[in-house]
């Protein structure tokens, strides 16, 4: 242990997962207002690619998402609690293959136009910001590959004395 708690520092964070959260619970607020309860923002990306896929194992359904396996089984875990999806086992014992209920296909053709609506409402926001979120977000994508997070941290990684 050291001797200053290096958490009451300002989080460079915090700000970026506040607005996230805060988008995320104002998306949400749009389905409530809508009657459609318990489904969350991200769950709709998995639900719109199943209805346009058919079944998926947890695994095939994250790489078609960009996700982690880890990331999708939680995250359909909590829409099986919802009623939207079910899970049987796959082609074999490890795999597990997901479909939409009747609940949840009955919700795509909302989540299809609440995607194009939220989408249409980030390039809104682009315009008018001086730094557009998504040429932020590619900068920084394009930094990272020319010296990854790891190799940044390690630079600047002092160990403490054992």
């Amino acid at each position: 242990m050291t001797s200053t708690d290096p958490t009451v520092l300002p989080d460079p964070w915090q700000s970026l997962h506040q607005l996230l959260a805060a988008m995320d619970a104002e998306i949400e607020q749009v389905y409530v207002e809508r009657g459609i309860k318990g489904v969350r923002p991200r769950f709709a990306y998995p639900l719109i690619r199943l209805a346009h896929t058919g079944p998926l194992t947890i695994r095939e359904l994250a790489e078609s998402l960009n996700r982690s396996h880890s990331a999708i089984s939680q995250t359909i875990a909590a829409m099986r609690k919802e009623d939207l999806v079910t899970s049987e086992p796959g082609p074999d014992a490890r795999t597990r293959r997901v479909n939409l209920t009747e609940r949840g296909r009955s919700l795509v053709p909302f989540l299809e136009a609440e995607w194009r609506a939220t989408h249409a409402t980030v390039a809104e926001l682009d315009g008018e910001i001086p730094y557009a979120m998504t040429a932020v977000v590619e900068e920084v994508r394009r930094a990272l590959e020319h010296r990854s997070m790891r190799e940044r941290i390690l630079r600047h990684l002092t160990e403490p004395p054992r």
